[in-house]
């Protein structure tokens, strides 16, 4: 487990992740570091979810800065696949026996019931609070499905996030598609990585992913830096108000200081 959340249900810890593969495994001018593109892709480290849960993909980004100011971005898409190992999948019911035992214990010391009388001294209210957290607090190896995140992500010079989330995306349907595509997936993996040249600034390119074609823009010389976010998402998360305030803060050269979950 990483993190002290014990207190939470094992489906809502969080749990150590680490790099499966990555590909070049080294480019001598740009060395990847391990530990900080893990850190970055699964901040709140690896988690379980069941069928009962959502598990739609999720996708976000991060910049890695250097010492001389040069920068590299990231995106990843987390998703979700089935967990097919028995053994972690009979460690995660140990573990909901063991969280169970402990509110089941905390539920009867507020009752101030003995070892020897749980069932009769646990009150009506009690009980019943007790039949809901077995009833929703629990994972059954027989019956539930479980699942666990997982990451692909894609690290560029510039920040083309439409480019990199449409190919990501289609990549990721790739994966879990009952059909195959056409080419194996290390052919769009090299494809992407060797193949598809950066666009000079001021021109577009134009280059197939795995379903259809990509399309990204680099600004010229005398154009405003490349700003791929979108920016209805900003408007959305900060609000109106709150946005005009941050414009503000910019305007009059005022540290900001952004913080979020």
């Amino acid at each position: 487990v990483a993190g002290e959340n014990f207190d939470q249900s094992p489906i809502r810890r969080t749990f150590k992740s680490k790099v499966l593969a990555h590909y070049p495994q080294n480019i001598e001018w740009n060395p990847f570091d391990q530990d900080a593109v893990n850190m970055l892709c699964m901040p709140k480290g690896l988690s379980f979810r069941t069928q009962a849960d959502n598990r739609d993909p999720q996708l976000h980004s991060f910049i890695i800065t250097r010492e001389d100011g040069s920068r590299t971005y990231g995106f990843v898409l987390t998703f979700y696949e089935e967990v097919t190992s028995k053994q972690i999948c009979t460690a995660m019911q140990t573990l909901y026996q063991m969280h169970n035992a402990e509110q089941y214990s905390s539920v009867c010391a507020s009752s101030s019931c003995s070892m020897d009388s749980l069932a009769s001294s646990i009150d009506e209210g009690d009980a019943t609070s007790l039949g809901k957290l077995q009833r929703y607090n629990s994972y059954d190896i027989s019956r539930d499905t479980l699942y666990v995140s997982k990451c692909i992500c894609l690290i560029t010079p510039l920040p083309f996030m439409q480019a990199c989330k449409k190919f990501l995306i289609q990549l990721y349907k790739a994966v879990t598609s009952q059909q195959p595509p056409p080419l194996p997936l290390e052919s769009y993996i090299h494809n992407i990585l060797y193949e598809v040249p950066l666009p000079p600034p001021g021109r577009s390119l134009k280059f197939y992913g795995v379903y259809e074609p990509i399309i990204c823009q680099r600004p010229g010389p005398n154009e405003l830096p490349l700003s791929d976010y979108p920016l209805r998402e900003v408007f959305e998360l900060l609000g109106l108000e709150n946005l005009v305030q941050v414009f503000t803060c910019v305007l009059l050269e005022m540290q900001i200081l952004l913080y979020s979950q």
